[in-house]
Protein backbone atom coordinates (compact mmCIF):
# COMPACT_ATOMS: atom_id res chain seq x y z
CA UNK A 1 0.00 0.00 0.00
CA UNK A 2 3.00 2.60 0.69
CA UNK A 3 4.35 1.68 -2.90
CA UNK A 4 1.47 3.03 -4.31
CA UNK A 5 0.70 5.79 -1.89
CA UNK A 6 4.06 7.09 -3.02
CA UNK A 7 3.46 6.71 -6.36
CA UNK A 8 0.31 8.55 -6.06
CA UNK A 9 2.40 11.44 -4.09
CA UNK A 10 4.79 11.66 -7.22
CA UNK A 11 1.60 12.02 -9.48
CA UNK A 12 0.50 14.47 -7.73
CA UNK A 13 3.44 16.82 -7.33
CA UNK A 14 4.55 16.03 -11.24
CA UNK A 15 0.77 17.42 -11.74
CA UNK A 16 1.84 20.28 -9.51
CA UNK A 17 4.65 21.22 -11.16
CA UNK A 18 2.98 20.88 -14.57
CA UNK A 19 0.35 23.89 -13.02
CA UNK A 20 3.27 26.03 -12.27
CA UNK A 21 4.49 25.60 -15.36
CA UNK A 22 1.16 26.13 -17.10
CA UNK A 23 0.69 29.75 -14.91
CA UNK A 24 4.17 30.63 -15.61
CA UNK A 25 5.25 30.62 -11.98
CA UNK A 26 8.74 30.67 -12.25
CA UNK A 27 9.01 30.76 -8.31
CA UNK A 28 6.84 28.07 -7.59
CA UNK A 29 8.86 25.94 -10.42
CA UNK A 30 12.15 27.11 -8.81
CA UNK A 31 10.69 25.45 -5.55
CA UNK A 32 10.96 21.98 -6.76
CA UNK A 33 14.29 22.66 -7.83
CA UNK A 34 17.07 20.04 -5.84
CA UNK A 35 20.12 22.19 -3.48
CA UNK A 36 22.54 21.44 -6.52
CA UNK A 37 20.99 21.19 -10.55
CA UNK A 38 22.11 21.81 -13.94
CA UNK A 39 20.37 23.96 -16.33
CA UNK A 40 20.65 25.23 -19.84
CA UNK A 41 19.34 27.81 -21.62
CA UNK A 42 18.96 28.76 -25.38
CA UNK A 43 22.13 29.30 -27.39
CA UNK A 44 24.38 29.28 -23.95
CA UNK A 45 26.25 26.84 -22.45
CA UNK A 46 24.86 24.79 -19.92
CA UNK A 47 25.25 25.74 -16.31
CA UNK A 48 25.88 22.01 -14.43
CA UNK A 49 26.04 22.41 -9.91
CA UNK A 50 24.38 25.45 -10.07
CA UNK A 51 22.69 26.49 -6.85
CA UNK A 52 18.62 26.59 -6.10
CA UNK A 53 18.69 30.44 -5.45
CA UNK A 54 20.55 31.21 -8.49
CA UNK A 55 19.21 28.63 -10.74
CA UNK A 56 15.72 30.07 -9.39
CA UNK A 57 16.45 33.52 -10.05
CA UNK A 58 18.31 32.78 -13.40
CA UNK A 59 14.47 30.99 -14.67
CA UNK A 60 12.83 33.57 -13.49
CA UNK A 61 14.87 36.15 -15.49
CA UNK A 62 14.51 33.71 -18.56
CA UNK A 63 10.51 33.84 -18.21
CA UNK A 64 10.43 37.39 -17.73
CA UNK A 65 12.41 38.20 -20.47
CA UNK A 66 10.98 35.63 -23.07
CA UNK A 67 7.37 36.93 -21.58
CA UNK A 68 6.77 33.21 -21.09
CA UNK A 69 2.64 33.18 -20.89
CA UNK A 70 2.24 29.01 -20.42
CA UNK A 71 3.16 25.35 -20.59
CA UNK A 72 1.86 22.30 -22.91
CA UNK A 73 2.43 19.24 -21.67
CA UNK A 74 4.02 16.74 -24.23
CA UNK A 75 4.81 14.03 -22.09
CA UNK A 76 5.59 13.13 -18.90
CA UNK A 77 7.03 9.82 -17.28
CA UNK A 78 8.66 7.55 -14.52
CA UNK A 79 11.45 5.48 -15.45
CA UNK A 80 13.32 3.75 -12.50
CA UNK A 81 12.77 6.52 -10.07
CA UNK A 82 13.55 9.39 -11.96
CA UNK A 83 10.48 11.60 -13.80
CA UNK A 84 10.49 13.40 -16.95
CA UNK A 85 8.46 16.22 -17.93
CA UNK A 86 8.81 17.43 -21.16
CA UNK A 87 6.54 20.06 -23.18
CA UNK A 88 6.82 23.46 -24.77
CA UNK A 89 7.04 26.39 -22.80
CA UNK A 90 4.12 29.57 -24.43
CA UNK A 91 5.34 32.71 -25.41
CA UNK A 92 4.39 35.42 -28.21
CA UNK A 93 6.80 33.78 -30.71
CA UNK A 94 7.32 29.93 -31.48
CA UNK A 95 8.16 29.10 -27.70
CA UNK A 96 10.40 26.92 -26.21
CA UNK A 97 10.83 22.94 -26.16
CA UNK A 98 11.45 22.68 -22.35
CA UNK A 99 12.51 19.30 -20.44
CA UNK A 100 12.57 18.37 -16.98
CA UNK A 101 14.24 15.73 -14.45
CA UNK A 102 13.17 14.95 -11.37
CA UNK A 103 14.63 12.44 -8.55
CA UNK A 104 13.24 11.67 -5.43
CA UNK A 105 14.98 13.29 -2.74
CA UNK A 106 14.79 13.52 1.52
CA UNK A 107 10.86 12.35 0.50
CA UNK A 108 9.78 14.03 -2.18
CA UNK A 109 10.78 14.97 -6.24
CA UNK A 110 13.59 17.74 -6.79
CA UNK A 111 14.64 19.03 -9.93
CA UNK A 112 18.03 17.89 -10.84
CA UNK A 113 17.99 18.99 -14.51
CA UNK A 114 16.05 21.59 -16.27
CA UNK A 115 16.78 21.90 -20.28
CA UNK A 116 15.23 24.99 -22.50
CA UNK A 117 15.73 24.82 -26.24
Amino acid sequence: MVFFASIAAKAQDGSNLVNALKSANAEEVSSYFDKILDIKFPEKDEIKSIGKNQAGIALKSFFDNNNIKGFELSSQREMGGTMYIAGKLINAGEGYKLSIMMRTKEGKPQIITVRIS
